[in-house]
């Protein structure tokens, strides 16, 4: 088992974030992370490499294009035991991400405080879902936390273990699956209700 060697963290739902991130710089965990996010771990003095020093290239779109890159799904979706796939990351200098923290923009909130159509289309989350389900996809190695209350557990193993189980890692992502297909569904819903 590989350890855990750096997280990409992406919260909207912030609590007990930076005791989070903390503990994972303690262990030696380099941390990645965008926007919001790393301006609030940094004001905690954690240090953070934020996501655009590791793509090469800026957050875009008002925020809506920032994860959406190779060198990030690369590091999360290649197979750490196959030659094909390490020879593909190092020649295109790509790093692993071992750990994935994200939780998804607050869609339903919004809706349920009178968004407009416009204010609920721009809190639908396209990086999010797109990096936690990577992470799940490939569960083999890469660990994905969607809920704060696996904080703990994912501090508990990598303590013990410099890695999740495998077991852990396939509960969690199970997870991803569930909350993904949740939230397309809020989201079509919602548009459901609405004509144009």
């Amino acid at each position: 088992m590989n350890k855990i060697e750096r997280a990409l963290i992406s919260v909207t739902d912030k609590t007990g974030i930076v005791e989070f991130a903390r503990e994972l710089e303690n262990l030696g965990i380099e941390i990645i992370s965008t926007g919001g996010t790393a301006k609030v771990l940094k004001e905690e003095g954690i240090k953070v490499i934020d996501i655009s020093h590791l793509t090469g290239f800026p957050e875009i779109l008002e925020g809506r294009v920032k994860t959406l890159h190779p060198k990030v799904h690369g590091g999360i979706l290649f197979k750490r035991d196959e030659r094909e796939h390490i020879e593909t990351i190092k020649k295109y200098e790509i790093k692993p991400i071992d750990l994935i923290i994200v939780n998804l923009y607050a869609f339903e909130k919004v809706v349920e405080e009178g968004a407009t159509l416009e204010k609920a289309i721009e809190n639908i989350d396209i990086g999010g879902p797109t990096l936690i389900r990577a992470g799940a996809k490939n569960f083999k190695y890469v660990t994905v936390v969607v809920d704060k209350e696996d904080y703990p557990l994912v501090l508990e193993e990598i303590k013990k273990y410099g890695n999740t189980t495998l077991k852990t890692r396939f509960e969690l992502a199970k997870k991803v699956f569930k909350l993904t297909s949740n939230y397309d569904q809020m989201i079509f819903n919602y548009l459901s209700q609405i004509n144009i």
